[in-house]
C-alpha cells in the first residue's frame, strides 16, 4: 500500500493560500508527514534585452526573493503549526518549478490551489494547476478558492 510521508504545498501566498494549507496539515496530521511548502517567485530573465539593464532586473528579483523569504516564514509559522513543515522560495516558471521540486525531494503528494479562472482570463494567464497535474506523476491534489476568480 502507498504510504504517504512527504507533501509539497504550493502556494502563491494569498488569502487563498490558507485554504490550500488547512488541506496540506490535514493531511500532515492524519497521515504523519511532512510538509514542505513552496512558493515561486518569477525569474525575469526573459525581460533581459528589453531596454532593461540585467543588473537591475537580478536586483528586482533579489528583492522579490527577500521579501517572499519573509512572507514564507511568516506564512508556514503561522498556518503549519503542530506538523513538520519548512518552506522554500523558488525562481522561474511555477509549473516547471513546482514539478522539479517534487521530483527531487521525492514527494509523494502534491497539494495546491487553482484560482479558478475562466473564459478569457484562463486563456491569458492559463493554469499552473493545469500544468503541474497534466504532467506529476504523483497525485496532485487541487483546492478551488470559495469564489472563482473573475466572475
Amino acid at each position: 500500500m502507498k504510504e504517504i510521508k512527504k507533501i509539497l504545498c504550493a502556494v502563491d501566498l494569498s488569502e487563498h493560500s490558507k485554504a490550500v494549507a488547512e488541506y496540506a496539515v490535514l493531511l500532515a496530521k492524519g497521515l504523519g508527514a511532512s510538509v514542505l511548502v513552496v512558493y515561486t517567485a518569477p525569474s525575469l530573465s526573459q525581460y533581459v534585452g528589453f531596454h532593461v539593464p540585467p543588473n537591475t532586473i537580478e536586483n528586482f528579483v533579489g528583492e522579490i526573493v527577500t521579501g517572499a523569504e519573509k512572507s514564507m516564514e511568516a506564512f508556514v509559522a503561522e498556518n503549519f503549526a503542530g506538523v513538520e513543515a519548512k518552506g522554500q522560495v523558488l525562481i522561474g516558471y511555477a509549473a516547471e518549478e513546482i514539478l522539479n521540486r517534487a521530483h527531487e525531494e521525492k514527494v509523494d503528494i502534491i497539494v495546491m490551489g487553482t484560482h479558478g479562472r475562466k473564459g478569457i482570463d484562463r486563456i491569458l494567464f492559463g493554469s499552473v494547476a493545469e500544468k503541474v497535474v497534466k504532467n506529476a506523476d504523483m497525485p496532485v491534489l487541487t483546492i478551488r478558492p470559495a469564489e472563482p476568480i473573475g466572475e
